[in-house]
Formats: structure tokens, C-alpha cells, sequence
């Protein structure tokens, strides 16, 4: 969107500011100016002069020398302009002075000008320039009274001496703006002429739309038929009779100029002037080439086409919204007319359309058929219905002001019915609570105000204009109330709630231990495919009625090996793992975090349990111990410190039989660890022993806590016991560290194995098991009575077992 800001300021007329101010103001009040660029640029010292004396150059046949009067003097110029004749009013550039580029030049204007300096052609003084209109940033689309080649004449009214550049409006800046699809009311000069004024807190004028002399009545012109409400919610028609195309004044042509818009005549300027100052994109029929004088506003057919005003023939389709007479279709609803209704230069009367489309279908409409314009690009955003009248009556007023035809009275308005204003309550409180402010109620009202929502004290609501779409709810207040306010004054605080702490979540946080645990133990992350082969059941050794057997079954698979959901992580590690062991790397360690899915009944009638898995293998350097010792460090970071147990009757077929465990933490099952099968291995081409550990995610989410309690250093000093034991080979180390802790009473700190042994010196079925057990009293130094207590009733829990002391 790019406006002037001389036609802003047509309706803040106490605007003022410097174009930088205007570009942070409106960027920081939440209309983003994109840039600006003065017409102006690189113009300098350029008065109206009157040619008074033209001579030929005595030594050049195509020049002429020119007397120019400038008010203050009379200067001579040489010049080679075929077009200039005595008496001529041009534009001229003093000696100093600068123009924006050459009049020969096809290019880009140079980045500072063109200097000008007094000197001599062939031989005569020449005291300055007459310029062309391209010598000044423009051309002749934008300047259309321009000569193709030559110096610019300016009307006999101007004022010799006077500032050329400001006689052809150039002293202006244009504005860029980038537009949020949501502000479709910005898309219209008077929609940023409101945010400036409400940004500058100034008032702001709208235009005064008033038809005075309206005849007739337009049902004798023209009847509206809208088939298709859900696509045209409303369509407004006029009639405007005794047609006199001409072009348009100088001031329409300047502020379309300035926009990028080429003037043409009265009639198609005045639908571009409004639909620029509006947003409402209007269309005129010859009202002679609609037959049956009816507008029926209907869908397509399949396999329709129709010529637009390009030329072209756009094939349609039924989802395609047509504008039709009683005949024919005479146009694309929303994007172009049709060659069959378009304007000529001895047309009559005409019939105005100002109408509301359904955006989402001009957008896929304009997409289908190949054509795109700048009216389609605006009703595809959803405009305003009841801007729709105030845009075609604004066209009438133009067209009875610039004496282009008379009026007719009334207007054609068909379409669904108009929905009530939103009306949304004003809760001021709540507002400061969530920007973070102190904004007392009164200034908000007043914010309120400039943006032309209405309070209605009574009910404590605020009554939404219509060109206000996009303000839907309590947010959306709020917003208004911080970015007029300013963003810049809004305090920096910390918002409220959980999210205050920045942390992540609880079970994040745990699988976040996870990987620094496994990577801080040389494990490297793997991430694996969830779909996988149901062969993968046989691999593993699974038995036909285990339940991992139970899948989810891609419905639409990219084959039969990622045919399933997979409801054990192993495959995709050992399949990690046996591509590492092929490829010759030695000593690989390997984890993943991911998810097994596990239908509750197959088949499958709801979504199925999802576990995350944590999953670790690796060969190599390593064993079953080397193993345990990674589940026991994670298990220490998140605050398990209760021994965990590990039960050898793990039953799992894919290990080892001798070699596995199941991990239970406070009599729950965890997980599990193992050596991997033999002939598992072997299924996975692995030559050499794996071991691998699965822990179940949320069962071990149950039992972690990041609460951690201080301890000061002891006090009083530990007392430290030995024992060496003479074992059975079926009780586990677990079962001796369970009752030395059972039994070891509240004095009982610590106690570490450190030494097994099997050999001749030890009988056969036994083993000797060595421990050294710490004890220490927080309040106090222990005597050897308390210690020998403890003992006596450990070494009573150990002989119960069948365990004897080593002699």
C-alpha cells in the first residue's frame, strides 16, 4: 500500500511532521512503514519561466536560443526542444540548480541528480535548462498532458517566478506501507489517514459525501438479482446518465499519480480515486450493453468461458462467481470485467457496482482462471459490507462535482442482510493486568475514541465500527490500548504463572537427565524409524502370542517393512548397531528417546498408548555391569537414591538367559538390561556380545524429583566395619545389601562391596562377598556399644539367610 502524504493530510489537515517522524510514529503506533521516497528528490532551483524571444543559433540548425522571463530577471537559455514557442510557460532550472534525470536516458534516475551550471553551446551563453517532465522523476503516465518529446507546458494561468516543482505538486513524499491481511480497513488512504490521526492525536476529517441534484429513479433503470448470498453478501448499483468522458483535474490526477496510477479520464479515474481512498474496488458497465437492464449475480457453469477487458478467454468453472445481464455474463465478480460491457469513449449511461465478495473464493477464483488484479488482491482480504454504499455514493458525488454526468436518485442494494455492530465489554483492569500497565479507564476512552469505537456507558460495552474487522475480542482491545499508549512506555515485568520460571517441563527435564547422562558415558543419540516390519517379532525371538505382536497396522504403508507401528525399541538400535559393527567401528555406544505404541485392543478402535523409551546398546569395550552402573547413574541425577533391584528372571527371549535383569524400583518394574541373545545377534549380523537397556519412560517419571535437601557436613566422626562372608551362589548381592540396610538401623551411612570371589579355598556352591559397612550418629560420637549393636543384628539378618562369616 503506498500513499501520498499530501492526500493524508486531506484529512488530518493539522498533520505535521517531518517524513522521518511520520515513518516511526506510524511504524511504532503498528502501521509499518516500509520507506519513503520525496518526489521531490534532486529538484532544485526550478521556477515557472515565460518564454518572451526565440531565436535561431547562429552555428546550429536544431538548436534555438530562448529569452526566458523568470519574474526577477530575464535569462538566456539554448535549447534543442522541438516543442516550445513563444509565450510558452516551462519549467526551468537556474544555473546551481539540479533535475532528477535525463530526458534520454531509459534508465534508473541517478542517485543524486543531475547539477546544472551556466556555460555555452556552440559558442552562445546559456544561463540555465527547460525541463522535460522526465527531466523532473516522472513521465508521461503519470503526467498525460506531457508532449512525447520536449519541454513541459505548464497552463497560461501559472505564475511566472513561481515554484515549478510545487506547481506540479512533486513537493510530496510517498509512503510504503506493509499491511497486515488483517487490517483490511488500511488498505484505503482513509483507513491510514485514521491511524495517523489517532497516532499524532490529531482530528480527523472524513469527506462530506453529499449528492445534490439527483433525478429520476433507479428501479427504472436497473433491477439486482443475487443467486449466490453466500458469495455476494451485498451488491450496491447506481446509474448515472448524460455521460461527458474527459480528463480529470489536476488534483485527482495527482494523487492517483502519486499512488502509482496512471489517469486516463474522468469516469475510470474517479472508480480508482475511490477505490484507493476507500479500499472499495468499483467496476462501471455501459448500462446500454446490459440487456434486460438486470444485474444477476450467479456461479459460473463448467466449462464456461468468457473474454475479459484484456482480451483474453478465461475458462470458468462453477465455483467461479459471474456479475450476468438477463442474457450473458458481462464480468468475473471481483477481478475483471468482461469485453462485452467495458466503457467506451460514446457511452451514455452508465451503471456503477460497489459489492462485497467472499474473499477466500476471489482468492482460489483469481488463482484458477490466471488473473490477478489490484481489485481481486483487496476483496480477496474480506471487505467491509456497508463500506460498499459509502464508496459508490462518494463515486456519485464525484462524478455530479466533476460535471460528469447526472445522478440518478436511489440505489440498487441487494445481498444478505447486514449483521449487527460487535459490541465487545470494556474491562480495563483486566487489560493493565495483561500488558503490564497503569493506564487509568479515562485514557483508554479516550483512545478509544479517536478509533471511532463508541462507548455505551450503561451496558459497559464497546460498540466496534464496521471497518474495524479485525477486532474481535478482549485481546484485540487490549492491543489497541498498547500500541497507542506506546510499546515503548509498557515496563519491562516478568509475566505471570508457571511460565515465569522458564523452565521445561517436569518430564522434559527428565529426558533432558537422560541425554546428558548416556552422552556424558560415551553414548552417542540415535534416531530411528517408529514404522517397522513385522518381521522384526521373529528376529527378537518374540513367542506368537507375546503382545508386542499386537500392532498398529499402516493403513496406507510405503511397504511391508514400515507395515507396523513398533511397540519395542530394540529393533532400531541393533539395526544401528549391527550397521556399526559391519563397517568395522569398534567400541559403539549408542541411545535413543522415542516412542512404542501400544494398541489397547486390536483392531485398533482408539489411539493407542504412546511410551517413550529410553533405550541404550553398545559393544565393544563394556559389559552387563558397565551397564548397570549408566542406569544407576540416571537414576541418582533425577532423585532416585533408593537401591534399585534387579530381578534375573526377566523373561525377556531376546537376551541372554544367564544374563539379563529386570529393574524394579520400589517392587515396580522399570525396565530391564541384559546381554543380547546369541542367536539374536547373530539375526542382526552382530559378531561379538551386545548388551542393551530399555527403561519405560513414564514409570520412571513416577519415581524422579529434582527437590534436593542440604546436608552440613558431619560432625562426628564414621566408624567403619568389615566383613567377609561365605555366600550360596543363588542369593544375590541385592538380598545382602537389602538386609545390611534393614537391619543397619538409623546410625547405618553407607555400605560399598568390594570384593567377590570364587576359587578353591572357597567350597563348592559358595562364593565369598565383602563388605564395608560406615556408621555415624548426627548428634553425637558412637560408641563401640551402638556399633556392635548394629552389627550383632546385621550379621543375625545375614546368617538367617544362609550366609556365614569368612573365618
Amino acid at each position: 500500500m503506498n500513499t501520498a502524504l499530501s492526500w493524508i493530510k486531506a484529512y488530518v489537515p493539522e498533520l505535521s511532521c517531518t517524513d522521518q517522524e511520520y515513518c516511526d510514529a506510524m511504524t511504532l503506533s503498528g502501521t509499518k512503514v516500509e520507506g519513503y521516497e520525496r518526489k521531490d528528490k534532486n529538484l532544485e532551483k526550478i521556477v515557472i519561466g515565460q518564454i518572451t524571444k526565440i531565436e535561431k543559433h547562429p552555428d546550429a540548425d536544431k538548436l534555438i536560443i530562448c529569452q526566458v522571463d523568470i519574474g526577477s530577471e530575464t535569462i538566456q537559455i539554448v535549447t534543442g526542444a522541438p516543442n516550445v514557442k513563444e509565450g510558452d510557460k516551462v519549467p526551468v532550472v537556474l544555473d546551481g540548480g539540479k533535475v532528477a534525470g535525463s530526458a534520454h536516458s531509459d534508465g534508473p534516475l541517478p542517485e543524486d541528480g543531475i547539477s546544472i551550471k551556466a556555460g555555452k553551446l556552440r559558442g552562445v551563453p546559456s544561463n540555465g535548462m527547460m525541463c522535460s517532465i522526465e527531466e523532473l522523476g516522472s513521465n508521461r503516465d503519470m503526467y498525460p498532458e506531457a508532449p512525447e518529446y520536449g519541454i513541459y507546458i505548464f497552463p497560461q494561468d501559472a505564475e511566472v517566478g513561481a515554484d515549478a516543482v510545487e506547481a506540479l505538486s512533486l513537493h510530496d513524499t510517498v509512503f510504503e506501507y506493509e499491511i497486515t491481511s488483517n487490517r483490511v480497513d488500511c488498505y484505503s488512504v482513509l483507513g491510514i489517514a485514521r491511524e495517523a490521526a489517532a497516532t499524532f492525536d490529531k482530528p480527523f476529517a472524513a469527506p462530506v459525501v453529499e449528492i445534490k441534484n439527483e433525478t429520476g429513479n433507479v428501479n427504472d433503470f436497473i433491477s439486482v438479482e443475487v443467486q449466490d448470498k453466500d458469495l455476494c453478501t451485498r451488491y450496491c448499483g447506481r446509474v448515472v446518465t448524460n455521460i461527458k468522458i474527459a480528463p480529470s483535474p489536476e488534483w485527482m490526477q495527482r494523487r492517483l499519480a502519486a499512488s502509482g496510477i496512471r489517469p486516463i479520464n474522468n469516469l475510470v479515474d474517479i472508480t480508482n480515486y475511490v477505490m484507493e481512498e476507500y479500499g472499495q474496488p468499483m467496476h462501471a458497465y455501459d448500462l446500454d450493453t446490459i440487456a434486460g437492464h438486470k444485474i444477476i449475480v450467479r456461479r459460473a457453469k463448467d466449462g464456461d468461458e468468457f473474454q475479459t477487458l484484456d482480451g483474453q478467454i478465461r475458462k470458468l468453472d462453477s465455483e467461479v462467481l459471474m456479475i450476468c445481464d438477463a442474457e450473458k455474463e458481462i464480468g468475473i465478480a471481483g477481478i475483471m470485467g468482461g469485453e462485452n460491457s467495458k466503457i467506451t469513449d460514446d457511452v451514455k449511461t452508465v451503471l456503477f457496482e460497489a459489492a462485497t465478495f467472499n474473499g477466500a473464493n476471489i482468492r482460489k477464483s483469481a488463482k484458477r482462471i490466471g488473473l490477478r488484479t489490484e481489485a481481486s488482491g483487496k476483496f480477496e482480504k474480506g471487505l467491509d459490507p456497508r463500506n460498499a454504499k459509502e464508496a459508490i455514493d462518494r463515486a456519485c458525488q464525484l462524478i455530479e462535482e466533476l460535471g460528469c454526468g447526472e445522478v440518478i436518485r436511489g440505489m440498487a442494494d441487494e445481498g444478505a442482510p447486514l449483521a449487527p455492530l460487535r459490541e465487545i465489554p470494556f474491562e480495563p483492569e483486566r487489560i493493565n493486568k495483561l500488558l503490564g500497565t497503569d493506564v487509568p479507564a479515562e485514557d483508554m476512552l479516550k483512545i478509544f475514541e479517536k478509533l471511532e469505537l463508541v462507548y455505551k456507558k450503561d451496558e459497559n460495552v464497546l460498540v466496534i465500527p464496521s471497518f474495524r474487522q479485525d477486532l474481535a475480542g478482549f485481546a484485540d482491545i487490549a492491543e489497541e490500548v498498547a500500541r497507542f499508549f506506546g510499546y515503548d512506555k509498557i515496563p519491562t515485568t516478568l509475566p505471570s504463572g508457571e511460565a515465569t520460571t522458564g523452565k521445561l517441563p517436569f518430564k522434559l527435564r527428565i529426558e533432558q537427565k537422560a541425554r546428558d547422562i548416556a552422552e556424558y558415558c560415551g553414548f552417542s543419540q540415535g534416531m530411528t524409524y517408529s514404522f517397522e516390519s513385522p518381521k522384526v517379532f521373529d528376529k527378537l525371538l518374540l513367542p506368537q502370542d507375546d503382545m508386542h505382536r499386537q500392532t498398529v497396522t499402516i493403513a496406507n504403508p510405503l511397504g511391508e517393512d514400515f507395515s507396523v507401528m513398533r511397540t519395542t525399541s530394540l529393533n532400531g538400535i541393533l539395526t544401528s548397531l549391527a550397521t556399526n559393527y559391519n563397517r568395522r567401528n569398534k567400541d559403539v555406544r549408542l541411545y535413543e528417546l522415542g516412542n512404542i505404541y501400544l494398541p489397547h485392543q486390536v483392531p485398533v478402535t482408539e489411539l493407542p498408548d504412546e511410551r517413550m523409551q529410553f533405550t541404550l546398546g553398545m559393544y565393544g569395550e563394556g559389559d552387563f555391569f558397565t551397564m548397570k552402573g549408566v542406569i544407576e547413574e540416571f537414576f541418582t541425577s533425577i532423585g532416585m537414591t533408593k537401591p534399585a533391584q534387579y530381578d534375573p528372571n526377566a523373561g525377556k527371549p531376546f537376551l541372554h538367559p544367564g544374563r539379563q535383569a529386570l529393574i524394579r524400583y520400589e517392587n515396580q518394574a522399570v525396565g530391564f538390561l541384559g546381554e543380547l541373545h546369541p542367536q539374536v545377534a547373530d539375526n542382526y549380523n552382530i559378531g561379538t556380545r551386545v548388551y542393551v537397556a530399555v527403561l519405560d519412560m513414564p514409570e520412571v517419571v513416577k519415581f524422579a524429583t529434582f527437590d534436593r535437601k542440604y546436608t552440613g557436613i558431619a560432625k562426628y566422626p564414621a566408624v567403619t566395619r568389615d566383613i567377609s562372608m561365605v555366600v550360596p551362589k543363588n542369593i544375590l548381592v541385592g538380598q545382602i545389601e537389602a538386609m545390611i540396610a534393614q537391619r543397619g538401623g538409623k546410625i547405618l551411612e553407607s555400605y560399598k562391596l568390594f570384593d567377590i570371589y570364587e576359587g578353591e579355598q572357597i567350597k563348592e556352591g559358595f562364593k565369598s562377598v565383602a563388605y564395608s559397612i560406615s556408621f555415624r550418629a548426627k548428634d553425637r560420637t558412637l560408641e563401640e556399644g551402638d556399633v556392635s549393636s548394629a552389627m550383632k543384628k546385621i550379621l543375625n539378618g545375614l546368617e538367617s539367610m544362609g550366609i556365614e562369616l569368612r573365618q
